[in-house]
């Protein structure tokens, strides 16, 4: 089943539930379909940084939308940012619990170090929702992508386009230690690259920053030497521009190719021209919405739509089948410009196609 497919059953189903639930009342056998609470939900927001425009362009506007959309207009969203600071997202996590939310959304910044907050909001009778990635302590749902077809589709790519050079060297530029999607997505990966290619140098890229992942690729350069390079696992976008960089810096004009992840604005025009191999588009309006829905159904208490909502299961290393719902995910290339980002709405072609983009999205037929 494909993810639009996915998402438009997920959708009919919840919608039926929802229909059944309204119907029971709270006569005999409806007691699990009582709402615990009507429209004027609050809804507690906490995104883990900026660097990555998503979360300001895409994450927050959309879960606000949906939740005005699912209350009537009555409910709300209460965000914060921690700016990739832990100890900031823990006091912000600790302040809306004592501001009394119905529900947290939060995409940890350091998924251990949340732990301690999640156990105090779960005491506190405020349900946690891990949103994009998985939070360690008792949450009740798990929305992301997923994080496994992720990185076995980059490494396929990067695989693919070296048709299986085993004495070609690769650099694997992975994402922090503090994030649990970064394990899943360099695990898939190596499954796909192990064998295949020669893995010179792997870095672990402190706090998914450009900078980091510049200085690790310079760092590369100098001990495997610019030319003996095939290729860059990036583990996304951001950190493949750093690595791009390295790259030119250090006088290469015919770039090795690099993957990523995210599909930022930056990369599909890098990709256009042929500096970034691929990236991965992930659908962030239905991850955004489902997390809302799933929000919603939680704090009023539909047990059985929240349950068709989450049909997946998952595991962290403190809890054991978490109720969870990952979306599909697919690649971005030059060909595929047109049938993600632009079909889906994420970016116009006006948006892409500038001055300096224009001839490239011309020959692609991107208007």
């Amino acid at each position: 089943m494909n993810r639009a497919t996915r998402r438009t059953a997920l959708a009919a189903t919840a919608a039926s539930l929802a229909l059944t639930l309204a119907a029971c009342g709270s006569g005999d056998g409806g007691a699990e379909a009582s709402p615990t609470k009507g429209d004027d939900i609050t809804v507690g927001l906490l995104l883990p940084e900026k660097a990555n425009s998503r979360y300001e362009k895409f994450d927050y506007p959309i879960i606000k939308k949906k939740v005005g959309t699912l209350t009537d207009g009555k409910g709300k969203v209460v965000y914060a940012n921690a700016g990739q600071n832990a100890a900031v997202q823990n006091r912000q996590l600790d302040q809306m619990v004592d501001d009394k939310v119905d529900v947290l959304l939060v995409d940890a910044v350091d998924s251990h170090a949340i732990a301690a907050g999640v156990k105090k909001a779960k005491a506190a009778g405020v349900p946690v929702i891990a949103y994009d990635r998985l939070a360690e302590g008792p949450i009740d749902a798990y929305i992301s992508f997923d994080n496994e077809e992720v990185g076995q589709m980059q490494g396929r790519a990067l695989a693919d386009r070296l048709d299986g050079g085993r004495s070609q060297k690769i650099v694997m530029m992975n994402g922090a230690v503090t994030d649990p999607n970064a394990a899943q997505f360099k695990a898939a990966a190596l499954g796909e690259l192990k064998g295949k290619v020669t893995i010179a140098k792997t870095y672990d890229t402190a706090d998914w920053k450009p900078a980091n992942a510049r200085a690790n690729m310079v760092e590369a350069i100098s001990s495997i030497g610019v030319d003996n390079i095939a290729g860059v696992y990036s583990a996304n976008d951001g950190m493949a521009g750093g690595v791009i960089s390295a790259l030119k810096a250090a006088g290469v004009t015919k770039l090795p190719p690099v993957t990523g992840q995210d599909a930022e604005l930056d990369a599909v025009r890098r990709i256009l021209l042929g500096d970034q191999f691929m990236s991965v588009y992930k659908p962030y309006p239905e991850e955004a919405e489902t997390a809302a829905e799933v929000a919603v159904a939680r704090v009023r208490g539909y047990g059985i739509e929240f349950d068709s909502l989450t049909p997946d299961r998952v595991s962290s290393p403190t809890d054991k089948s978490i109720p969870a719902s990952l979306v599909q995910v697919s690649a971005l290339t030059r060909k595929t410009i047109e049938s993600t980002v632009i079909q889906d709405g994420i970016y116009t072609a006006d948006e892409i196609c500038t001055a300096k983009y224009q001839a490239e999205c011309d020959s692609l037929g991107i208007k």
